[in-house]
């Protein structure tokens, strides 16, 4: 199955997914948003497949950093607009594994995925 590893390089939830990654030898491909950014039409399309809710980052420094009426009535339309703006606000990491989303890292959940 083909794996794309979706976030920041420098997150610490991102480097223990790809340690996880690398000890298990599960070949990923890694898009850094920072670098690469992030297109409107992936973002919806994983909008529809987990929910805005699963995909934006509240407990992130910069969702808190937002001005409060940044972050006042956030819906669907608006989280996107945030999300593509900043792309540090999508909790990482995003594991694509061909259309099948895996939003976080757990160990335990990465286990079951590659089972």
């Amino acid at each position: 199955m083909a794996a794309t590893l979706y976030g920041i390089k420098n997150c610490d939830t991102m480097k223990k997914a790809r340690t996880w990654l690398d000890a298990k030898g599960v070949p990923y491909a890694f898009h850094d948003y920072k670098v690469a950014g992030i297109d409107r039409a992936r973002l919806e399309g994983w909008v529809r497949n987990v929910g805005w809710e699963t995909l934006l980052n509240r407990a992130g420094t910069t969702f808190r950093k937002l001005p409060d009426a940044d972050k006042a009535g956030i819906d669907e339309r608006k989280a996107l607009a945030l999300m593509l703006d900043q792309p540090s606000m999508i909790k990482r990491p995003v594991l694509d594994l061909g259309g099948r989303l895996v939003v976080g890292f757990k160990p335990e959940q990465y286990e079951t995925v590659f089972r």
